[in-house]
């Protein structure tokens, strides 16, 4: 992880995952990298000097510290809330469980995948991987062609 941050001194505040380690997030989705780059340029406290992206806004005391994941789940329940979307079973957890099953299913490597999701073991990986009952059926389907 980065060094302290440099506007008070202290470690990063629930800055990482639950395990504490870094995560990279690619921004290779042009409708993703275009949101960032908004925030960035127009919501982001331009005195900030954070390595951090998303940071605690507004003039409390904690005031540019990284944005922690408790905030980020309550950001996301908001907006799934103003667009009908909240369920007590979308959460940003469930979303990166679904983000790991379509690469999974997209053919991304075992490997690969436990890189992308900072694991440190394969068998974390699988957990946060299930196959969709079409990857199941396509598979059988498969498997029975290639018998006849």
């Amino acid at each position: 992880m980065p060094g302290d941050d440099p506007q008070t001194g202290r470690p990063p505040a629930r800055s990482a995952g639950k395990s504490r380690t870094e995560r990279i997030v690619d921004l290779r989705e042009p409708r993703t990298l275009d949101a960032v780059s908004r925030y960035a340029m127009h919501e982001r406290p331009l005195e900030a000097a954070s390595p951090f992206i998303f940071l605690i806004g507004g003039k409390g005391a904690r005031r540019l510290e990284p944005l922690g994941y408790d905030a980020v789940v309550r950001l996301f329940a908001r907006r799934m809330a103003k667009l009908g979307l909240r369920t007590p079973e979308t959460t940003p957890h469930a979303l990166r469980h679904t983000h790991a099953t379509a690469m999974w299913e997209g053919g991304m490597r075992e490997l690969s995948l436990q890189k992308r999701l900072g694991h440190a073991s394969p068998e974390s990986t699988k957990i946060y991987t299930r196959v969709s009952d079409e990857a199941v059926l396509a598979d059988y389907t498969r498997a029975l062609e290639s018998n006849r």
